[in-house]
């Protein structure tokens, strides 16, 4: 008889978060207003949108198209602490290694990211998102399995109504379920044209 394999603290983190962002992603978005009757500034670039990713790290480039949601849930304060919108992003990706074998995999994602618009041209942004790889192996590097979580955390500014562009450090690993778990570092690069 086996016993179950008991699950690590790293990956009762990753369930949490998953869990929580995608639960709240069920509620309506909220609808504010100044108070005056007049719409709050928070209206441009605040649609679903279509991006591109850019990665870099020394050993490997990933290059991914994105299609992002409208936000799904939404809370503006009533003080001057901003706003903070979840949003789901649906991506494809292409990773070319400059060293090591293979030197190429395909990536598909889901994630639900979280954004903090402290004001109505910059924000933050974190999120934890499922991820599903065509090889187990890239750049002398052994994922484990196909399947990966995403780590991400960013900064980004809204330049125009409708263009949006950001920087994000990324971590890819399946949280130790199956090793190896060398797990897949980039730094990107992010561009999102919301309409």
């Amino acid at each position: 008889m086996t016993t179950p394999r008991s699950i690590k603290p790293a990956q009762w983190v990753h369930v949490g978060i998953l869990a929580l962002a995608l639960g709240t992603g069920s509620m309506a978005v909220a609808q504010t207003s100044t108070g005056s009757g007049e719409p709050n500034f928070w209206q441009a670039g605040q649609g679903e949108g279509w991006g591109a990713r850019l990665g870099y790290h020394d050993d490997y480039r990933r290059l991914g198209l994105v299609y992002e949601t409208a936000p799904l849930w939404s809370h503006q304060s009533s003080g001057e602490w901003g706003r903070v919108t979840l949003t789901a992003e649906l991506g494809v990706a292409y990773w070319d290694a400059q060293h090591g074998h293979p030197d190429s995999l395909w990536q598909v994602s889901a994630t639900p990211m979280l954004r903090w618009w402290p004001n109505e041209f910059f924000y933050t942004e974190i999120g934890v998102g499922v991820n599903a790889f065509s090889r187990t192996s890239f750049a002398d590097k052994g994922l484990g399995s196909a399947f990966q979580f995403g780590n991400h955390i960013g900064v980004g500014a809204l330049i125009a109504d409708a263009h949006r562009i950001g920087l994000r450090y990324s971590h890819f690993s399946n949280a130790g379920i199956k090793k190896p778990n060398d797990g897949l570092d980039v730094l990107q690069l992010t561009y999102t044209y919301q309409f």
